[in-house]
């Protein structure tokens, strides 16, 4: 098995002791994102929308590092603090899907890691 830590020096440092991502032969496996913007070290939470924008980035962050983009992703996971949000983080998250949608759940929870509204967490695949 051939196994490689992924680490984005765009997205922001795991909170806990975990990878942003491990490639293991062609497949990525993108740890859930919540809206941590690398820069400033804060939550990027405004609203809802913003915060679903830079999750998003923080997943692309990590995808391009793998040299992949959304284009290759076959699986993502939403976690939502709350359903009612769910139109808003669809609509952000289906900018970056135009063209390609991947099998996905969204599921509500009771808490995320640093209040987040939003963590998604993805699959992709290289090319062979």
């Amino acid at each position: 098995m051939n196994r490689k830590v992924i680490n984005s020096h765009k997205a922001p440092e795991p909170i806990g002791p975990y990878s942003q991502a491990i490639l293991v032969n062609n497949t990525l496996y993108v740890s859930g994102q919540i809206a941590i913007d690398r820069e400033t070290g804060n939550m990027a939470n405004e609203d809802i929308a913003t915060e679903a924008h830079q999750v998003m980035r923080n997943l692309e962050y990590i995808l391009h590092e793998a040299g992949l983009a959304f284009k290759s992703v076959v699986k993502c996971t939403i976690f939502l603090k709350d359903m009612n949000d769910f139109q808003v983080v669809n609509n952000v998250y289906g900018q970056y899907f135009s063209h390609h949608h991947p099998a996905r759940e969204t599921v509500e929870v009771s808490r995320l890691p640093k209040d987040a509204r939003v963590e998604i967490s993805c699959i992709a695949v290289k090319e062979m």
